[in-house]
């Protein structure tokens, strides 16, 4: 493929200058691409290929033509490397424009899907990936520039800002996802998979169980907090813990979106934020009363039961995302402050109560199938996750055989 700069001068504009445009060559096929300048045709000179000495604007006309036609070539350079062929198709069309998207284009069109689909939480991960690789090089590369190094050096920065073993494996995770939907859609053109040598797997660590026991809950319910402890959201945090942990563990975000509506007969219906499964069970008493103390009087069936969101303001799914995200971080910021005045070493947040409610049924001689269809997961090994894989108390109490 050959180019050269033209003057198109069978066109005139009404300011007596003609359009400046580069014409490729290949074979029997030629294509114009308009500079989005124009001079007098007396102001061009055809064989040198540039506007003469006198023209006007001279400097910043040629500054064009030059930017355009470096653009232009840097374009073919880059699919000769990849070793794509340097077609009409693959420089102008689609493939083109796919060749030339960068990790950060790609990124946040990811994020532009996964909001349209309202899976904010997940956007919200790719934000904070995007953030990141922001801060650590840029995010004007494209994905055929990663490489093993690159990987290396990406996870040195994350630890060097403070970044936690599985925080730095979730945003490996989200970043190995995007670069092979990126080779699945034919962004690039892969001659070595960074990810095959960087096992991704290898960041995670086992956490220590969340869970908390039934007496650590008899002891919250207990508890009496003075004043000098109580803030805004103290009793209200201490509510929203005990009524997940009495109510199969409802997560936070389906817990600010339960409406009043959602209960029938003291049975109480929803559908799972996250998985969409719909889940039903009877109101133990304990989860009554919290429902009775934020009852409102004259509520609508689909007014919100607890203060978190507010209908005529929280109207859009993102909206309900940044609200619900807020409150649950002053939440969990008062449930460790809680956790500490009752002697827990394990810091308490909403998930411990979903954990410790799938513990103390396993506990209690409850089948692990049985607590998976309560907790609403989509199978066993999820919710084996939750559970210990043997209590200490059984641990110990097999060790008196030793002797």
């Amino acid at each position: 493929m050959t180019f050269k700069v033209i003057c198109r001068k069978s066109i005139v504009y009404k300011d007596s200058t003609s359009p400046l445009c580069l014409l490729f060559f290949q074979g029997k096929r030629k294509k114009s691409i308009g500079l989005g300048v124009s001079v007098a045709p007396a102001h061009w000179d055809a064989k040198a290929q540039k506007v003469t000495e006198d023209c006007p604007d001279r400097d910043n006309v040629q500054f064009q033509i030059t930017a355009k036609i470096k653009e232009y070539e840097k374009r073919i350079q880059r699919l000769e490397i990849m070793e794509i062929p340097v077609t009409f198709e693959n420089l102008f069309g689609q493939n083109g424009k796919r060749i030339n998207c960068t990790v950060g284009d790609y990124l946040k069109q990811i994020i532009e899907r996964l909001e349209t689909l309202g899976k904010y939480a997940s956007a919200s991960k790719h934000r904070v990936l995007c953030s990141h690789l922001a801060q650590f090089r840029s995010l004007n590369i494209r994905f055929d520039e990663i490489d093993h190094t690159f990987l290396r050096d990406f996870e040195l920065f994350l630890r060097k800002n403070g970044n936690a073993s599985n925080s730095i494996a979730t945003k490996f995770a989200i970043f190995k996802a995007a670069y092979n939907k990126a080779l699945a859609d034919g962004i690039f053109i892969q001659k070595v998979n960074p990810f095959a040598k960087y096992k991704v797997g290898s960041l995670w660590t086992r956490t220590r169980k969340r869970a908390i026991t039934k007496g650590d809950i008899q002891k919250l319910m207990a508890l009496e907090i003075e004043p000098s402890h109580k803030t805004e959201y103290t009793l209200f945090a201490k509510d929203i813990f005990l009524f997940s942990y009495f109510t199969a563990g409802i997560n936070f975000t389906d817990m600010a979106t339960l409406c009043y509506g959602d209960i029938v007969d003291g049975r109480i219906y929803y559908s799972r934020h996250k998985t969409q499964k719909l889940l039903s069970f009877q109101l133990v008493p304990n989860a009554l009363q919290i429902i009775q103390k934020y009852s409102k009087t004259g509520h609508a069936k689909d007014d919100y039961i607890f203060p978190i969101l507010n209908r005529n303001v929280h109207r859009t799914p993102q909206q309900i995302f940044n609200r619900t995200h807020k409150v649950l971080a002053k939440i969990n910021r008062e449930l460790k402050v809680l956790g500490k005045l009752i002697g827990l070493e394990v810091p308490l947040t909403t998930y411990v109560a979903r954990h410790t409610y799938a513990t103390v049924l396993k506990r209690s001689g409850v089948s692990v199938a049985l607590i998976s269809e309560s907790l609403g997961h989509s199978d066993l090994s999820t919710t084996q996750i939750y559970l210990d894989s043997f209590e200490n108390s059984q641990i110990d109490e097999a060790m008196q055989h030793l002797l």
